[in-house]
């Protein structure tokens, strides 16, 4: 069993999760973290999943001084006779707990194994909780000799302690962003995080090789995570600009990673496009409307959740006409925030029956969790898993 460290919004973290493992092998056990029954975690693949870790000891409730006696116990003995240095981070979740307070564990710990003559080296704690950027620059997780150890308090008081398997590749995420030949702001910036989690709520674990479909695909950010795990990528755009961005950017990702892509982008409306077949799942962010800084007065935003509700929904017919029973889909459609931290959908969401899909039902989490923003921003993005009826 894994425990997984959600990121910032921690139901599309959960949902990603559910979708790709399965409901029954997926379970909250805080509001920060979920279990996994699985033989293998990948955190490579996950974008809503900041770290992850193998679980080698469950703990009935205790307070935190006696969880840390028998961290101590456990590891002064699983490391006895261990040749070589070994670099120790610990992740501390669910304690009122402060860093000195972990940092006071892995002296203890260092000063026994020294007894023993093992070698560590403690990562300073200056928080109860090794924030991310510091987990991934010392490959913590990656080795047998670089470990963290991941301790989280459940809401029923339970404890897990875990070795985790390694933390989100930030740096790689950022590359795939930042250093891109082509970018286009005015169009929006999707995170490769992001569209990892969408493509993973369109997929199971064991999903075959797929083609998958971006009919908005810009400048190709889907497409290429699609790659990334493999799959056959289709993408298509009203504008040529675009088109021509997501072919430079795909050849970019094969040659900087050493790829091979199957690959089809051409020019196209969502809207009317015929694709060609096959198209074994749809995945993209639609058309968002117009970015705004401030909440709009109530006639434009009128007007704005008309116009790209008439455009989404023609979309999803015109999609809806060329797909299987049962393809699915994870499309990012608008929502507005307004100023009272309400949002306004858009009147698709609740016709999907009638547009030919039925939602998926998550277990975990409702579909009005699906939403993805930062605190700043006015338009977010709602995601609706669907499957085509």
């Amino acid at each position: 069993m894994y425990i997984a460290i959600l990121g910032r919004q921690p139901a599309l973290g959960m949902a990603e999760l559910e979708h790709l493992y399965g409901a029954t092998n997926t379970h909250w056990f805080s509001d920060q973290t979920a279990t996994v029954k699985t033989d293998n975690l990948s955190i490579e693949r996950l974008g809503g999943t900041q770290k992850a870790g193998q679980v080698v000891i469950e703990l009935p409730a205790d307070d935190w001084h006696r969880v840390s006696q028998k961290i101590v116990q456990a590891y002064v003995q699983a490391w006895s006779g261990f040749e070589g240095k070994i670099t120790l981070g610990i992740s501390v979740y669910g304690f009122n707990i402060d860093g000195r307070e972990v940092q006071k564990t892995g002296i203890i710990l260092k000063q026994k194994l020294k007894k023993n003559n093992v070698s560590m080296r403690l990562i300073p704690n200056t928080e109860a909780i090794l924030n991310t950027a510091t987990a991934h620059h010392n490959k913590l997780g990656l080795s047998n000799n670089k470990v963290e150890l991941i301790v989280v308090r459940g809401g029923n008081g339970r404890v897990i302690v875990a070795e985790s398997t390694g933390a989100q590749n930030i740096t790689a995420l950022a590359k795939r962003d930042q250093e891109r030949p082509k970018r286009d702001a005015f169009v929006g910036m999707l995170p490769p995080k992001l569209a990892q989690m969408m493509l993973n709520m369109s997929l199971t674990i064991d999903s075959p090789a797929l083609r998958i479909l971006d009919p908005f695909c810009g400048t190709g950010v889907i497409l290429q995570e699609a790659a990334l795990m493999h799959h056959a990528v289709y993408g298509t755009d009203l504008s040529e600009k675009m088109v021509k961005y997501s072919q430079a950017n795909l050849e970019w990702l094969a040659s900087t990673h050493h790829l091979t892509i199957d690959a089809t982008v051409h020019g196209g409306d969502a809207m009317d496009t015929t694709w060609k077949a096959p198209v074994d799942a749809v995945v993209c962010e639609s058309y968002l409307g117009q970015p705004f800084s401030a909440p709009p007065s109530p006639a434009k935003l009128d007007e704005v959740r008309k116009n790209c509700n008439y455009i989404i929904s023609t979309f999803l017919k015109n999609v809806g006409s060329q797909i299987s029973a049962g393809t699915p889909l994870c499309i990012a459609v608008p929502a507005w925030k307004s100023t009272n931290n309400d949002f306004t959908h858009l009147p698709l969401v609740n016709q999907l029956e009638s547009l030919g899909y039925t939602q998926y039902e998550f277990k975990n989490i409702t579909p009005k969790e699906l939403l993805y923003f930062r605190e700043d921003q006015i338009v977010a993005r709602e995601l609706l898993v669907l499957v085509k009826a």
